[in-house]
C-alpha cells in the first residue's frame, strides 16, 4: 500500500468519526464538536502556557473513566468552555455517558482559545457558547468545512486570519492518522512577507497552494496582548491505549512548533487531544513511533490549511490569506 492522505484528506478518514460545527458571525467565534457513534479511547498533552480546558485531567492513564463521547473545540475564552454543556445535553439525549447507576454522564473534554479581541460583539446578555456546542453536535458529519468555521471563525495568526484545518494520512501499514486543528496563534504561519507556509516540506498535492520554501525573515510578535491558542484534535484507527495515546499527543505537537513559529507560548495555551477507534489491531513501539510521526506531519499540514481556506470578511482585524495571495496559490 502506498502512504498518502484518505479520501476527504481530513480527520473523519479515521472511521467512525464525525466533525460539526456551529458559528456566530455577530459574535464572530464558533464551535467546532468532534464525536463517533460509539466512546473513544483519548490522551492528551498541553504545552501553551496559557490554557482553558474541561475534563482534561481524567484522560490520565490511571484515571476510572477510560472513554470518552465527544470533544469540544472553542472559540470564547473561558466562555466558550461552556460549549460542552450544550454538548452533554444532547448526548445525554441520545442515551450516552459514563453509566453512575441509573444516570449517565456524557463525557466532553473541551479546549478553549482566546478570540474574544477580535472585533465580534461579546455583550451577550447569556452565555451562548452551550447553545453553539448543541448545534454543531447535531451538524456532525463525516464532510465538514474548512477554514472561516467553527471554532476557527473569528481566529486569526501574527500576519493573517486563522480558521480550521484538517488532514489525514493512511500508513503503508494501513493504520490511518488524522488532524483536527483551530489555528489562533501568537506566531506566524507563513515565513517572512511572502505566501510560503512553514509547513510547506510536508505538504501534499498542492493542498495549501503548492508554494514550496520561501525566505525565513524575523517573525512579528504582534499579538501578546490579544488573542492566541491552537487547540487540536489528532486521530487514528490503530487500537492505542490511553497511556499510547498520550505519547501520540506529544508527538503531535512537533507538528504545531512546525508549522507555527514561534509556538508553545506562554501567551497560547496550545492543547492536542489524542483519539483512538479501536478499528485497527494493537500497535507495538516502532508502529507507534510511526503513528505518532504522521500525527505530527497532519497537524503540520492542517494548520497550514486551516489558514490557507480562511475567508475575508467585513470588519477583520487582519487580512485573510486568499486576500493577500490569493492569486498566487
Amino acid at each position: 500500500m502506498t502512504e498518502a492522505p484518505g479520501p476527504r484528506n481530513l480527520i473523519t478518514d479515521v472511521a467512525g468519526l464525525r466533525v460539526g460545527h456551529c458559528h456566530d458571525r455577530a459574535l464572530r467565534s464558533g464551535v467546532t464538536v468532534l464525536c463517533a457513534d460509539t466512546p473513544l479511547r483519548a490522551g492528551v498533552h498541553i504545552m501553551g502556557g496559557a490554557p482553558g480546558t474541561r475534563e482534561t485531567e481524567l484522560l490520565a492513564p490511571d484515571r476510572l473513566v477510560q472513554t470518552v463521547d465527544a470533544f469540544v473545540l472553542a472559540g470564547g475564552s473561558a466562555f466558550g468552555l461552556d460549549a460542552a454543556s450544550g454538548v452533554m445535553d444532547g448526548l445525554r439525549k441520545m442515551g450516552r455517558g459514563f453509566a453512575v447507576g441509573e444516570v449517565r454522564v456524557p463525557i466532553v473534554p473541551a479546549a478553549i482559545l482566546f478570540d474574544l479581541g477580535n472585533g465580534g460583539d461579546k455583550d451577550w446578555a447569556q452565555n451562548p457558547y452551550a447553545g453553539l456546542g448543541r448545534t454543531a453536535l447535531d451538524a456532525a458529519a463525516p464532510d465538514f468545512a474548512l477554514g472561516s468555521a467553527g471554532a476557527g471563525f473569528g481566529a486569526t495568526t501574527a500576519r493573517f486570519k486563522g480558521g480550521i484545518g484538517s488532514a489525514s494520512w493512511v500508513l503503508a501499514s494501513g493504520i490511518t492518522v488524522g488532524a483536527l486543528v483551530a489555528v489562533n496563534s501568537v506566531g506566524c504561519v507563513t515565513m517572512g512577507q511572502g505566501p510560503e507556509f512553514w509547513a510547506a516540506p510536508f505538504e501534499h498535492d498542492a493542498e495549501f497552494g503548492g508554494l514550496g520554501t520561501g525566505h525565513a525573515a524575523k517573525t512579528p510578535l504582534t499579538k501578546l496582548n490579544r488573542e492566541a491558542t491552537t487547540i487540536a484534535i489528532v486521530a487514528t484507527d490503530a487500537a492505542l491505549d490511553q497511556a499510547q495515546l498520550t505519547r501520540m499527543a506529544i508527538a503531535a505537537h512537533d507538528g504545531i512548533a512546525r508549522a507555527i513559529v514561534p509556538s508553545h507560548t506562554l501567551f497560547d495555551g496550545d492543547l492536542v487531544f489524542a483519539v483512538s477507534t479501536a478499528g485497527r489491531s494493537a500497535v507495538d513501539a516502532p508502529a507507534l513511533l510511526e503513528i505518532g510521526h504522521a500525527a505530527a506531519t497532519c497537524l503540520a499540514r492542517a494548520i497550514a490549511r486551516g489558514v490557507y481556506e480562511a475567508d475575508a470578511m467585513p470588519g477583520d482585524q487582519v487580512p485573510s490569506w486568499k486576500a493577500r495571495f490569493g492569486d498566487t496559490g
